[in-house]
């Protein structure tokens, strides 16, 4: 599906209120929110569902206030981030602290290298503040810029790079361990 796809879908919403027209762009975005939200929430499924499903919600209540349709998921990732930032502070959750709560419900299991390494960037990303995790999902997670990250995230430029720089050093600590195995 194009923007120009996602336009006139957006289009249908607006005009002719078709439900059926968002549960296309739901159906389109919901795993890419639902990943980028499991990196915010450092592997967190149960609360990275209840977020998208909650972005998807707000979505649809503002999607009159949408500018320009052709920037459709940047303004749906920036719900989701605002989504995840409300909750966090909402709950003033310690992430950090309960890390190992949070994951696959197999973790006793043996693991395959990679599927370890997973664990432990979620584990390293756990130590960044939420900040610094939503400017590391964006930008290499989704692939976007740091000027898309800006824009989403509310910030100036040079800010995402900042909490970008300061999320990959303590990240990067946090994963010494890995050198030389990957």
């Amino acid at each position: 599906m194009t923007p120009t796809r996602d336009s006139a879908l957006i289009a249908r919403v607006l005009h002719k209120n078709e439900r059926e027209a968002f549960g296309e762009l739901v159906r389109k975005y919901q795993s890419p929110v639902r990943a980028f939200l499991r990196k915010l929430t450092c592997g967190d499924w149960a609360m990275a569902d209840d977020l998208a499903q909650e972005t998807f919600v707000r979505a649809y209540r503002r999607i009159d206030t949408l500018k320009n349709t052709a920037q459709f998921s940047s303004w749906l990732y920036r719900i989701a981030y605002r989504s995840f930032l409300s909750e966090i502070r909402k709950k003033k959750l310690a992430l950090s602290e309960d890390i190992d709560q949070h994951g696959p419900e197999d973790q006793d299991r043996p693991q395959s290298q990679n599927m370890q390494l997973q664990l432990d960037l979620e584990k390293a990303m756990a130590h960044c503040s939420e900040t610094e995790r939503g400017a590391i999902a964006l930008c290499y997670a989704k692939g976007m810029s740091h000027q898309e990250a800006a824009q989403i995230m509310d910030l100036p430029l040079g800010t995402v790079k900042t909490h970008i720089a300061r999320g990959k050093e303590k990240m990067r600590s946090r994963l010494t361990a890995w050198q030389g195995r990957v």
